[in-house]
């Protein structure tokens, strides 16, 4: 009898563990359009939702994502965000979208997304894209050249890039599992921390002289 009741609660816990740790949860109606002003409205994951009654066709649309993006800086990329923050139908329906523009060698450093699994296509162009799994599976690279009309799924929460290896621009298109991924950009977290990591901790961390960590928390 112990037994039994012992599985019992072991796989009521499994399951509790389970629901707890889902990202964004199944919506309990059909829409929940997210807004800023709380009064007479819902609060539900993270965002206030209107009156259902009250939506109307512009809480679900979002424009300009045929425009390229301005990919004049230092690394030659851009990203055009259709997440719940562009578009507040998307509130707990568990999905975004971003464009990515890449100017020729121009890339999207390693990041990750923590609450979401990433599918992108290339619209146009050739990337270079990999990701790199975790300690557990010994930080393997997982990396392939896309061409126009190519998709290549990033785990998630795992460390990814993506870069332009032609000389001409390139676009892509990803969907993500969440309405609000959110993004870490690794280099930026380590030497753009604010207040600043200390150098001589960065410096045995990453095996470089202090000198070389100091240059370039200035140049972030």
């Amino acid at each position: 009898m112990r037994n039994v009741q012992f599985l019992t609660g072991f796989a009521l816990l499994i399951l509790a563990s389970s629901l707890a740790s889902a990202f964004d949860p199944s919506p309990l109606q059909d829409i929940c359009v997210a807004i800023d002003e709380p009064k007479n409205a819902v609060f539900v994951n993270g965002k206030f939702c209107k009156d259902p009654k009250l939506a109307r066709p512009g809480d679900f649309f979002l424009s300009g994502l045929d425009k390229p993006g301005n990919t004049a800086n230092r690394l030659g990329f851009s990203v055009k965000n259709a997440n719940v923050e562009q578009i507040p139908g998307l509130n707990t329906l568990g999905i975004s979208a971003v464009r990515i523009d890449y100017a020729p060698y121009g890339q999207n450093p390693p990041h990750t997304h923590r609450r979401a699994t990433e599918i992108l296509t290339v619209l146009e162009g050739t990337l270079y894209v990999g990701f790199v799994t975790s300690n557990q599976l010994n930080n393997t690279l997982v990396a392939k050249v896309l061409k126009k009309g190519d998709a290549f799924v990033f785990p998630i929460g795992l460390i990814h890039f993506q870069f332009n290896i032609g000389k001409t621009n390139a676009v892509a298109i990803a969907a993500l599992s969440s309405q609000n991924p959110g993004v870490i950009t690794i280099a930026n977290s380590v030497f753009v921390a604010n207040p600043p990591i200390n150098p001589d901790f960065l410096s045995k961390a990453f095996q470089l002289d202090v000198d070389v960590v100091k240059d370039l928390e200035a140049k972030f």
